[in-house]
């Protein structure tokens, strides 16, 4: 007699940091389980509630959100929300009765989980930064796996419940072996001169765009080859600037599709310092300047940035230094093989491979044992 299919349900979201890797474990488990069945939960109005369709997965919106610094009006009806949200939350796992619940982070994840282990249904927490986040640590206790992508996690959570899988990303992404003369043509370099990656993600950075900006000259003087992703509110500003100096060398894009090509194409990686952009770099080996994002929650970024420069992996320039400072630390990296050299081989020693296919496992083991429970209890 066929066994039923597993039932798996995946809370969280926000941005792509969250939904992505998300998205890619549950790839993972119909890979291993193809009648799997999946049930993603978001923040109603957050991109998952498009991303998660578009990939092909159900989901479901609760009106949680985030504590609004500086809005007291705009915080009024949090308590509500979240009492909603709780309420909502319970109704889901009684209506799919999960045989496992997943948490990547993000507004939802929170009452999703909660209600969850109070249904006495398993849970696994995915925790993709090295300083991990509060709604995570207070979950920790009744989780069943934490999967973590840097070591030492164990100042955050039971030692006995960590597994150390790195952070799930697209595969498209990281696979650069041969591509470079396919990147050289697509972004319209040239061999023979330095290439220079910035990445402030699809909305830009302010202070890698203005460090970039305030040392366009001395880049050009140098001849450095840019590709620069400034994001929509930056386009326009970098698009000018570049024109006054007629740097035909530095190629600005709004956004870039094809990642692995413009990973290929690098000699140097100046970027944030989010937990799937840490993971990229990691795995395709970039000499990276990692520039932080000051406003990030509980200043995450800064932890995963110094996880990284503490091992001889990456330079951490604060973002308020960027205007001043990150010319010249683009410049003294280029000037330095044998120091770039060190930084890719240390990041290389910190990349995980095949991150999402280990979580995915691990979720279906858990399932399969509450399932296995269920039978028995039948």
């Amino acid at each position: 007699m066929p066994k039923p299919p597993l039932r798996i349900l995946i809370s969280g979201g926000g941005t792509g940091g969250h939904i992505f890797p998300a998205i890619a474990i549950a790839n993972a488990v119909k890979e291993e389980r193809p009648d799997t069945r999946f049930l993603f939960v978001g923040a109603e109005g957050k991109m998952e509630m498009q991303k998660v369709p578009a990939a092909g997965y159900e989901i479901e919106g609760l009106p949680i959100r985030g504590f609004r610094r500086g809005s007291l009006w705009g915080n009024i009806g949090l308590p509500w929300r979240l009492a909603r949200s709780l309420w909502m939350a319970r109704r889901l796992v009684r209506t799919f009765k999960p045989h496992v619940a997943v948490g990547v982070g993000g507004y939802a994840s929170g009452p999703m989980l909660a209600a969850a282990q109070r249904a006495k249904v398993p849970t696994l927490i995915q925790e993709q930064n090295s300083h991990a986040g509060a709604t995570n640590r207070m979950l920790a206790r009744r989780a069943d796996v934490i999967c973590v992508a840097y070591p030492g996690m164990e100042r955050y959570f039971p030692k006995a419940k960590i597994k150390l899988t790195g952070n799930p990303v697209r595969q498209d992404m990281v696979q650069i072996e041969g591509k470079r003369p396919a990147a050289m043509e697509l972004f319209g370099l040239r061999e023979g001169a330095p290439v220079v990656l910035v990445t402030g993600g699809s909305l830009g950075a302010r202070g890698i765009n203005r460090g970039v900006s305030a040392a366009l000259a001395r880049l050009q003087q140098s001849g450095v080859q840019l590709i620069w992703q400034t994001g929509t509110p930056y386009h326009g500003t970098a698009m000018a600037d570049v024109g006054k100096l007629g740097y035909r060398d530095a190629h600005v894009h709004e956004f870039i599709t094809r990642m692995d090509l413009a990973y290929a194409a690098a000699d140097l990686v100046v970027a944030r310092a989010g937990a799937i952009s840490v993971s990229e770099l990691c795995l395709t080996r970039k000499p990276a300047i990692l520039v932080p994002l000051p406003t990030a929650a509980e200043d995450h970024q800064t932890s995963n940035a110094r996880a990284l420069a503490d091992r001889g992996a990456a330079v951490l320039l604060k973002d308020a230094d960027a205007e001043a400072g990150l010319g010249g630390e683009i410049l003294r990296w280029l000037a330095d093989p044998a120091g770039r050299g060190q930084l890719a081989a240390a990041m290389g020693g910190l990349g995980i491979a095949n991150a999402a296919g280990t979580i995915a496992k691990e979720v279906v083991r858990l399932a399969m044992a509450k399932a296995e429970a269920e039978n028995k209890g039948d």
